[in-house]
């Protein structure tokens, strides 16, 4: 407040006015950022959506995670159980079919079509 003294009667100076007028504005100001802010429901919306997004990537990642080191440790298991003619033969199995890709693909698409065929003639009876 000023240092000019109020008048006898009791009423505000004009300086105390024109403070007590500012504040309202402000007070008024922040009101209305308050209630336009809970009236926009469309932002409310998206800031929810995202804390949503956000909480689904982080339980994603998490079993992710729990998939992936249960699947290193069925794998270890397998390399551990397995005898090893069996794995060198796998191997083999794989570095073979990986070479031969296209009559793999041929016979596995023609065992497709001949499945189809017998499927559909069953149906028909």
């Amino acid at each position: 407040m000023t240092n000019e003294p109020r008048t006898d009667s009791g009423t505000p100076t004009p300086d105390e006015l024109r403070e007590q007028i500012e504040r309202t504005r402000d007070e008024l100001g922040q009101t209305v950022e308050a209630l336009a802010g809970k009236a926009d429901v469309r932002a409310q919306v998206k800031e929810k959506a995202a804390g949503v997004r956000e909480q689904a990537a982080e339980k994603t990642a998490l079993v992710a995670d729990q998939i992936r080191g249960k699947t290193q440790h069925a794998a270890q298991l397998v390399r551990d159980t397995t005898p090893e003619p069996l794995l060198d033969k796998a191997g083999h199995v794989a570095r073979t079919a990986r070479a031969n890709r296209t009559p793999l693909l041929v016979a596995g698409a023609a065992l497709v079509v001949v499945f189809l065929m017998v499927r559909r003639s069953r149906g028909r009876r």
